[in-house]
């Protein structure tokens, strides 16, 4: 079995005047990336990498994809080492460990789809679930909508979910009580700060935190001020959680090193592939560092992301988007399954999933167009559209 192309597939959807606001502004459409090997065999396997998805092309299809045609696709530790020596001098970090991390989880599907076995089984997992939280709970000037919808969430199967913060003092506590009241001991909530606190904001939001049981406090800084989120919690306050920002084992070694995190959040499509992703969660397990797995893209990189969780003895929870993301709710052609606060895997070979074609071809941003521009939450294009 040989490869025999590679292909990116870039998608777009416009909320259409229904989409958020938060801390990064009004997000008017998502976009994620596919990546699809295929094999002489007619075996393929996909994968995920959310980045720049133009430059994302440009990286798999101008320059990696001449060096793996032909390659043996079961060589996933010499082709991921083959790739980051060809990017080292641009990447090393961003779009292209991204961009070679997409192409690693699908080999890891081809790999398991070649055993007849579920990744998480090749992995040296046991158990076909993992426990997952909503991810949602955008800022609402009504604080009753945030409440309507975290019932939703419980309905759900969902027990623990996710709000975003860093709007200002007295909105942030109002919410936070507001859910709490809420969810009255059914369910928990964790915080993300989206950067947008200081130190010392940090630690007096984080005592109010503590009061009131939240699950973890998410990104309060951005991802370079290391030093910071290690004073943060050396504290000992409320669990400090980050990672979606960072990338390889390097990244996280050194959060893990300063002592920065609590709970660290790899995303395979992000941070390098399942290799790098699994790497980094044997690596938290030697500092005593859990894993809850980021996911803001699509399906294939949710799923990528439950079997290294339900791989690793740390490995304690994924993100599901809950905000109306196609790319989550309707791209694959068996719905994502959630029973009592637990995302159920299949047992079929690999990744475990089969695409929809019709979701694919009415997202596809054809070939040779670039993406259009617009606030999609990480990424902004375009200067209408800054945060």
């Amino acid at each position: 079995m040989l490869i025999s192309d590679v292909r990116v597939l870039n998608l777009h959807y416009d909320y259409e005047g229904e989409g958020f606001v938060c801390a990064e502004g009004t997000t008017n459409a998502r976009l994620t990336s596919l990546v699809e090997v295929v094999t002489d065999d007619g075996v393929s396997g996909w994968g995920s990498a959310y980045t720049h998805p133009d430059l994302l092309r440009v990286i798999i299809e101008g320059h990696l994809k001449p060096y793996l045609v032909g390659e043996n696709p079961s060589d996933i530790e010499s082709l991921w080492s083959m790739m980051y020596g060809l990017t080292r001098w641009y990447g090393r970090k961003g779009v292209a460990i991204s961009a070679l991390g997409a192409i690693d989880i699908a080999l890891w599907d081809i790999r398991g789809k070649e055993l007849g076995q579920p990744l998480y089984r090749v992995l040296g997992g046991s158990k076909p679930w993992v426990t997952a939280y909503a991810s949602g709970l955008l800022w609402q000037d009504d604080l009753a909508m945030l409440r309507a919808e975290a019932g939703k969430h419980i309905a759900d199967g969902f027990k623990t979910m996710k709000m975003r913060l860093g709007r200002d003092p007295e909105y942030d506590r109002a919410a936070v009580l507001a859910l709490s009241a809420e969810l009255a001991g059914n369910g928990r909530i964790a915080v993300d700060g989206t950067h947008q606190y200081s130190l010392e904001e940090a630690l007096e939001f984080s005592r109010f935190l503590a009061d009131h049981d939240v699950a973890w406090f998410e990104e309060p800084f951005p991802p370079e001020e290391v030093e910071t989120y290690a004073l943060l919690r050396q504290a000992g306050i409320v669990p400090v959680a980050a990672g979606e920002n960072e990338f390889g084992v390097q990244g996280f070694a050194e959060l893990f090193r300063t002592g920065a995190v609590d709970i660290a959040q790899p995303d395979a499509s992000r941070t390098g592939g399942v290799s790098e992703a699994f790497k980094i969660g044997k690596l938290a397990a030697s500092y005593g560092v859990g894993i809850v797995t980021h996911t803001w893209n699509d399906a294939v990189a949710l799923i990528a992301n439950a079997h290294v969780v339900a791989a690793l003895d740390n490995g304690e929870m994924v993100e599901v988007d809950r905000t109306g993301n196609p790319f989550i709710d309707e791209l694959t052609t068996t719905p994502l399954s959630i029973l009592d606060g637990r995302l159920q895997l299949s047992d079929a070979p690999g990744l475990g999933i089969d695409l929809r074609p019709e979701t694919v071809s009415r997202y596809l941003v054809p070939p040779g167009q670039m993406v259009p521009n617009g606030n999609y939450a990480d990424l902004v294009f375009g200067k209408d559209f800054r945060p």
